[in-house]
């Protein structure tokens, strides 16, 4: 059935290839932090693993979340390795070693990214093309990741 939710298709489409470029970098990060979690080694192993099994399940509700939103704006969401890679803006790459901090420091600048890709277009998305419900749902996202990045940048040590 056609989707007739007050945003005109072509409005709605551009949201969604905003949307898509998101969950490849979620996608991208989930991976990236369980990463993190099976190759984690050093003197604060236990901790750091739970703390990094704390963040990807946080990504993993991330990424379906997202992938329902666009859904629910009549899209379909990227859904395989290959197209994740090609949209995503971070890099599949891991870090240079196996610490907590190598891993950290990874993964701050990755959600860094995903803030900054976020809030440049949180208000194209609601004046532009004119979807309060997604740049509403990009905001908290957002939050989200900024609350996550606090938590990386205040394990760094000095």
């Amino acid at each position: 059935m056609k989707t007739n939710i007050g945003i005109t298709k072509e409005n709605r489409e551009k949201v969604a290839v905003v949307l898509g470029q998101l969950l490849a970098d979620e996608f991208v990060l989930y991976t990236k932090t369980l990463g993190a979690h099976w190759n984690l080694e050093g003197h604060d192993f236990h901790t750091k693993h739970l703390f990094f099994e704390e963040h990807y399940n946080s990504i993993k509700k991330t990424i379906d979340s997202v992938a329902e939103r666009i859904r629910k704006i009549g899209s379909y969401a990227p859904a395989t390795l290959k197209q994740f890679l090609k949209l995503t803006h971070l890099s599949e790459e891991a870090n240079n070693g196996n610490s907590s901090q190598d891993y950290i420091k990874t993964l701050l600048e990755d959600h860094d990214a995903i803030i900054q890709f976020i809030r440049s277009n949180i208000s194209e998305v609601e004046e532009t093309y004119k979807d309060a419900g997604t740049a509403d749902f990009l905001t908290g996202l957002m939050m989200e990741h900024e609350e996550m990045a606090w938590m990386l940048r205040a394990s760094i040590s000095k």
